[in-house]
Formats: structure tokens, sequence, C-alpha cells
């Protein structure tokens, strides 16, 4: 089994992510989906971690061998970050979602020299805009970022969108094919519910107002 299939494993089992295409979760932007994601549960969990910064370690190392720094996203994307930067050997930072209102006004916490290439560490990529302010952040401190890697990817449409306007790449540990596959050997979900994810996964938008009454 590789990490992918291992990983979507791990997250079902310790419920980081749950699948509910009957009753549909309600996202604090207000849409309604069939999945619910909190892989912030993972870093209670030393095996299922272990896994998710491997495999992570193995994407860098298979995509952006060049990485001198890991950064990672305030909040959720610290810690699987300094799991990496150990592993590798390499230098940590990490990214506010906004600079400081006080002090020196920073939005980067640690070292970064101008020139540095950098792999953004997040925990989870829907459309990928706040990972995206993250890498805005640390080009403009005058490193580049070579790609971004996560734990988990919905791999909607927008995502794809956004990555290629910025003419970046990015890669996860697992994905949302992946994970509803698992399930669905699993005995999880039916065959109405795999149709119904999938439908979910093309257009986020109207699978949430198709479904708003079952929310």
């Amino acid at each position: 089994m590789n990490y992918a299939d291992t990983v979507a494993k791990d997250l079902l089992e310790i419920h980081a992510v749950m699948l509910s295409p009957d009753h549909p979760y309600t996202w604090a932007s207000g849409l309604h989906s069939p999945i619910y994601t909190d892989n912030r549960l993972t870093i209670s969990y030393p095996a299922v971690r272990r896994s998710i910064y491997h495999g992570m370690v193995e994407l860098i190392k298979n995509h952006f061998p060049s990485a001198k720094v890991i950064a990672g996203t305030a909040t959720a994307g610290i810690p699987h970050a300094a799991w990496v930067a150990e592993e590798m050997g390499l230098p940590l930072v990490y990214v506010r979602s906004k600079p400081k209102d006080h002090g020196r006004g920073k939005q980067i916490e640690g070292v970064i020299k101008p020139g540095a290439e950098v792999v953004v560490i997040d925990d989870l990529i829907s459309t990928g805009g706040s990972v995206l302010n993250a890498v805005a952040a640390v080009n403009k401190a005058g490193a580049k970022v070579v790609g971004v890697v996560a734990v988990f990817t919905y791999q909607l449409p927008a995502a794809a969108q956004n990555f290629a306007a910025q003419g970046l790449k990015y890669y996860a540990v697992t994905n949302y094919p992946t994970l509803v596959n698992v399930a669905k050997e699993q005995g999880l979900i039916s065959a109405d519910h795999l149709a119904s994810l999938n439908d979910w996964r093309q257009d986020p938008a109207t699978w949430s107002k198709q479904h708003a009454d079952k929310a």
C-alpha cells in the first residue's frame, strides 16, 4: 500500500475526514458539502503523522529537490512542516495569514534568506486561496517558492486553475479520489453515495444548492 492509500485509510479511521452525502456538512463559507476535513487531529496520532511527513518528504525529494527551506502555514501546516524540516535537515519558517499588528509587523517567523528556494506546507487544499497567500508573502520577502505540499487535497477544478494562474505546482500526500475509493472498498459508502461524491467534486456550488434541504 502506498502513502496515498495508507494516509487516506488513516484519515477515515481517526475521523479526520468524514463523508456524509445524505446529511451534508455546512462549511464556514456557507456551502453544503458531503465531506468534512479536520487534519489537525492527525498530530495526536504518532503513526499517522509519521506516514504523512514521510509522504511529504518523498514528494519534496521527487518534485522539488532544490528546496532549501520548509515553510509551514499558520497554524495547521506548522507541525507537519516542522517534522518535514527535521527529517530533511532543513531550516523551518512559518507564515502567518497576515502581518502582526504590533512589534515589527512580521508575517514570516524564522530566518529566510533572499533567493532561498522554499516549499510551503499546508494541511488542506480546497481552492488554494489561503496557501497561495502564504506563497505570495514568502515571495515578497525575497525568497522563491518552488512548490506546495499538503496533507490532503479535494482536487477541485478551482485549485487547479488558481495554481496554474500562479505558475505553481502542488502535491498532496493523499487526495479526494483516493479517499473516496478507499471508503468504497471498506464499504463505507454506497454506489449512490459514490456518484454524489463525484458530482460534488466537479461542481461544489451546484451540489450545495441541490442538497441544501438535507443539511
